[in-house]
């Protein structure tokens, strides 16, 4: 995969959110894919499962806003985003891995408690 293919994803990835596009998840991922969001808690495992935890997220109407510039590496992406609700933001790192079709097989969010901003 080429970087270019990693970003492009990183994008519609935004777009789902802002768009509160739940079939943009569904093209995303892997159906045998895994999220871990935040990391350390309860992983879920393949496409229904992913895609009722993103209703949830999505249903809440959070906005992602990208922070910083992306890194591509191996068969991997990192990239520093910001939630935005109202009231509220979440300053949060999510890494995809990418199976050899082309489709997240793994995403991992790195964020706690000292990551969540009021106001």
């Amino acid at each position: 995969m080429e970087s270019q293919d990693k970003l492009a994803i990183v994008d519609r990835y935004v777009e789902a959110f802002a768009n509160n596009d739940l079939g943009i998840i569904r093209e995303l991922f892997a159906d045998d894919a895994t999220v871990e969001d935040p990391v350390g808690s309860d992983i879920h495992r393949g496409i229904e499962a992913i895609c009722a935890f993103y209703e949830g997220a999505l249903g809440a109407g959070p906005t992602l806003a990208l922070s910083g510039v992306p890194r591509c590496a191996g068969n991997a992406v990192a990239f520093p985003f910001q939630v935005r609700m109202p009231g509220m933001s979440l300053d949060v790192i999510d890494v995809f891995e990418f199976n050899d079709a082309g489709k997240i097989a793994s995403m991992k969010a790195y964020w706690g408690p000292d990551n969540v901003h009021k106001g």
